[in-house]
């Protein structure tokens, strides 16, 4: 903040002093070393658009807006003295804050501080700026103002046409814009008005040089926003005449009266009037004047030089659209420039020559065309492109001045008056541009580049992604013939598909299938489904996919390229900004830099902040350069560890937020690396589930003998990911991957881990019997290895799939095992699941009082530890067991406490399973209205079991709608059942054939 005084009726100023300077008499008090006056280097200042100084190339900070407000005030005097009250008044008016005069004294010691030696002066009272000659752009302007009054006096109207257009060239934008105050008010209306008399003026002179056809858009677009402005509707109704559009004129005169009356009452001033009657009467002194001097169209020719569109251009109609929008309105415009940025070979030149062809119109004069080579080792010099570019238009080679500026300023003049489109293809970076702009009204300029050219200033960006799969198909078929294709639409789909659809992938994957008649599509296809040869599959004569990447990536810096090629080797579908510095071994802020340095080279995109993605041919030919320059070749392991140790230790501190008190975390292995730190629940679990499918691919690609254990503790710790039911297939998919691993690497710890964790998902999904295998020789590898963890959880899972599978006696034995080994541990959590899980077992036996009380000691027991999510577990089977003792209304309050602790942890699957236990005890209660929604609602959300609990929720909905009279419905509902139990050979199928029974015999 500023230090900006509060309004009036506050009476209070937060106006900060500089420290260490008393400020307490006034401006006097402010001194300056005036001995160091004009041995300094000289500030720039502009006024022409936003209040900005310059000392050399740097641009100065100016503060606050009122900070900048005392700044224009003092330089719009033109370094006369303003007194303290002066500036008061400038900047605040009639209502000064309180504490204004401290305030101003604050500006003033700003600035000074930032503006050299001797420029800011105190004097007299006030305040005065020193500027050296020519620093404001305002005194700039009105010198080339005065300068183009003599030349015109003098009769050279290309001259004096030539400065005033280089003064107007110094508005940058509203004058003072967003200064605030009065005094910023008042000349900001005079100077807009100056700049309208400026562009007057030179709109007259180009009458009188006989441009008036170019000068009727201008004027047209001029009228439309200054419509009261009678000179400038004068000069319109001119260039009309003189163009051969004599109605249109008396028009404009007709539109003038008619706005002038309704909105003033007054009539159109005389001189107007005058042209009128003029024009009526077809005056010969209005008959257009000689045409320009000779001397400027001798030499004019219009190039022509952009290259061939292709025949096949495909698709691209939104950028088409933008870019060819903005070059239709480059007339009128200082200069239209648009910079498309993208990686090498999606079809930036392409497009971009497409569009240019289609806007030829729209620049008469030429179109001019370069590759500057930005992507080779040896980019075009701009001196070389100017001189081509003035050969082009007629410049003789003794003309063409030896130095860039020079050039520039040649090329520019050139261009003066002049309409061309300059296409400048494959820039290496905004600096290599800058000199080929044309910078003239009425040009405009196209510019590709693997770069993002965020600092050309002016220029809107278009960041080029790949092709949509339609469009890619639709390119494909173009160049391999529509009979081949529609026989094998999917086929091309897959190579369109494995090309990543980028455009030149897919042409060359094209044109190798059309020079080889005897291929067929799913022959190509084949090919490129090999992830190892696809880069070696991609070229076909001189283009490659591989070598158009290369060109990219010979520019990168050292740090560049290594950042480029570890990143790659990640197998996730894009990697967070935290997982890529703990990969490289770097600060965040270090790989951050490194990072959006390669977003801005376009090998890598930016999916959203802070995430980051290859292309799917990118990431291979990272992967390629990593095997080839990664030096030592162990760095590539070395950077997929640390990444599987970032992973580790942040999901063993979601772990830990999530369940207080768990000693699973105590069991895991110890990664070498930090992970991040999590202020909440909410926060960890929020990580975790964005990260899912990185860790989840990070799990499968660590499987190997130095990252097993590890690969394995990161399933453990990321288990939320299985019971959340978002990534519980991914998340058996690296269970049995992990399982595998360790099987074949006889480490029994880690195999027994694996299978516990697989069986859990598996149960989750109602494959009891898959599980309970599962599980049983993850009791045998957790006695072998001494594993507590294994032998704990292996329990208490096998008694869980027991109760499950109905045998209730096997089930409370497997429990009581568990809660042994669980308090042997220590592992109170776990314990109290236990707990809970023999709860239901002695429902089913009967025991249902024991059953309570032992839901109950799990519902203590979780709190005492603060587990919020695993609360609700408890919860849930002590509502189970007072549904079953006939107590509904305090079953379905536990049940209902449940089910908003699971939709606040997001553990979707036991949100469903909670809405299943809530209908279930409103149909126990006769209430089938409320039992049949919560049953949909179970349906919807999905339930602990899959189909098995799927169908057995489906049975308690037909009861509901049974019970509702909806007999139809109820049907439905069974016969879905029915199946789904059938498939599964699950015995509940008896049951649901015996419902079927009467409903059919009705």
């Amino acid at each position: 903040m500023d230090g900006l005084p509060r309004v009036p009726e506050q009476r209070r100023s937060t106006a900060e002093s500089d420290p260490g300077t008393p400020e307490t008499s006034g401006p006097e008090s402010i001194t300056t070393d005036q001995g160091q006056e004009g041995a300094a280097q000289p500030a720039r200042f502009s006024v022409l658009g936003p209040v900005r100084a310059w000392l050399g190339a740097d641009q100065l900070l100016t503060g606050s807006p009122q900070q900048r407000a005392l700044l224009a005030a003092l330089l719009l005097r033109d370094g006369r003295t303003a007194t303290a009250s002066e500036l008061i008044d400038a900047i605040w008016g009639e209502e000064p804050p309180s504490q204004a005069l401290a305030a101003i004294r604050t500006y003033a010691s700003r600035l000074r501080k930032v503006l050299p030696p001797g420029t800011l002066l105190s004097e007299s009272g006030g305040y005065a700026v020193r500027a050296a000659e020519g620093a404001l752009d305002l005194a700039e302007a009105e010198s080339l103002w005065a300068e183009a009054e003599r030349a015109r006096g003098l009769g050279d109207l290309h001259q004096a046409r030539s400065l005033v257009n280089k003064a107007l060239s110094l508005w940058d934008g509203e004058p003072l814009a967003n200064v605030p105050g009065p005094y910023a008010d008042a000349q900001r209306t005079r100077l807009e008005e100056w700049r309208l008399q400026l562009l007057e003026s030179r709109l007259d002179m180009d009458l009188e040089q006989g441009c008036h056809a170019e000068s009727v858009s201008e004027l047209t677009a001029l009228t439309a926003a200054h419509p009261l402005r009678e000179r400038l509707r004068e000069l319109l109704m001119l260039a009309l005449y003189r163009s051969g559009r004599q109605a249109e004129a008396l028009a404009v005169y007709a539109d003038t009266r008619r706005l002038l009356a309704d909105e003033l009452g007054v009539d159109p001033r005389p001189g107007l009037q005058e042209l009128q009657q003029r024009i009526l009467q077809a005056d010969p002194a209005l008959a257009e004047p000689s045409a320009p001097a000779a001397e400027q169209a001798a030499g004019v020719v219009r190039p022509a030089q952009l290259p061939a569109t292709v025949q096949d251009f495909t698709g691209r109609a939104a950028f088409v659209k933008e870019l060819s929008d903005i070059l239709s309105t480059a007339e009128g415009r200082v200069m239209a420039v648009s910079a498309l940025a993208g990686i090498g070979g999606v079809g930036k030149t392409t497009l971009a020559v497409h569009v240019a062809h289609a806007a030829r119109t729209h620049f008469p004069d030429g179109q001019l065309y370069v590759d500057l080579q930005g992507a080779g080792p040896r980019a075009a010099e701009p001196e070389t492109v100017l001189g081509a570019f003035l050969r082009a238009l007629g410049t003789a080679d003794s003309a063409i001045p030896d130095s860039l500026e020079e050039r520039a300023a040649l090329f520019r003049s050139v261009l003066d008056g002049r309409r061309v489109l300059v296409l400048l293809d494959n820039a290496r970076d905004a600096a290599q541009v800058r000199p080929l702009l044309p910078g003239m009204e009425g040009c405009a300029a196209l510019v590709t580049s693997r770069m993002r050219m965020v600092d050309l200033a002016g220029a809107h960006l278009v960041d080029l992604d790949v092709m949509s799969p339609d469009e890619a198909l639709q390119l494909f078929t173009k160049i391999v013939g529509e009979e081949r294709v529609a026989s094998e639409r999917e086929a091309a789909l897959d190579v369109v598909a494995a090309c990543g659809f980028l455009p030149l992938a897919i042409r060359i994957a094209a044109s190798r299938l059309s020079a080889r008649r005897t291929w067929t599509v799913s022959t190509l296809a084949a090919k490129l489904a090999d992830e190892r040869r696809r880069l070696d599959e991609l070229q076909a004569g001189d283009l490659a996919v591989a070598a158009t990447f290369e060109l990219g990536y010979g520019q990168l810096e050292p740090a560049q390229a290594r950042a480029f090629r570890l990143l790659g080797l990640a197998d996730g579908p894009d990697i967070s900004l935290a997982a890529a510095a703990a990969m490289l071994g770097l600060p965040l802020e270090d790989a951050e830099d490194l990072l959006e340095s390669l977003v801005d080279t376009s090998l890598l995109e930016s999916a959203a902040p802070g995430r980051y993605r290859y292309h799917d041919l990118l990431r291979l030919y990272a992967r390629a350069c990593a095997e080839r320059d990664e030096l030592p070749p162990t760095e590539r392991a070395a950077a997929l560890s640390r990444l599987l140790d970032f992973y580790l230790a942040s999901a063993v501190r979601v772990y830990a937020v999530e369940r207080p008190g768990d000693r699973t975390v105590d069991h895991l292995a110890g990664p070498d690396r930090p992970g991040l730190d999590f202020v909440d629940a909410a926060t960890a679990l929020d990580w975790l589930h964005a990260e899912a499918a990185c860790i989840l691919a990070c799990v499968q690609q660590s499987l190997r003998a130095d990252g097993l254990r590890r690969a394995v503790d990161l399933l453990l710790a990321a288990k939320d990911l299985a019971e959340s039911g978002a990534s519980s297939h991914r998340y058996e998919v690296a269970t049995r991957a992990a399982r595998d691993a360790a099987a074949a690497a006889e480490d029994p710890r880690a195999e027994g881990r694996a299978r516990v964790s697989l069986a859990q998902v598996l149960c989750k999904f109602g494959h009891f019997e898959d599980a309970t295998a599962e599980l049983e020789k993850a009791v045998a590898l957790g006695q072998e290895s001494g594993d507590l963890w294994t032998q704990g959880n292996a329990a208490n899972e096998l008694g869980i799939n027991a109760y499950c599978l109905n045998r209730h006696a096997v089930s409370e034995a497997h429990l009581l095992r568990a809660i042994e080994i669980f308090r042997l541990d220590g592992n109170r959590p776990h314990e109290a699941s236990a707990l809970c899980n023999w709860s239901r077992v002695l429902i089913s036996l009967g025991r249902t009082a024991q059953a309570i009380d032992l839901a109950r000691q799990g519902v203590a027991l979780y709190s005492d530890l603060g587990l919020t999510f695993r609360i609700a577990n408890a919860k849930s089977a002590l509502g189970i067991g007072l549904s079953h003792a006939g107590r509904h209304a305090e079953a379905l309050e536990q049940l209902s406490d449940a089910l908003g602790l699971f939709v606040e942890s997001r553990q979707r699957l036991w949100e469903g399973t909670s809405h299943y236990r809530i209908a279930q005890v409103h149909l126990t209660a006769r209430r089938p209205a409320q039992a049949a929604q919560h049953a949909e609602q179970a349906l919807a959300t999905g339930c602990v079991g899959g189909d098995w609990m799927r169908a057995n929720v489906l049975v308690l909905l037909g009861r509901s709608l049974d019970a509702l009279g909806q007999l139809d419905r109820a049907r439905a509902c069974w016969q879905k059942a029915l199946a789904l139990h059938t498939e599964a050979d699950a015995p509940e199928a008896a049951e649901v054939r015996r419902l079927l029974r009467p409903v059919a015999a009705a």
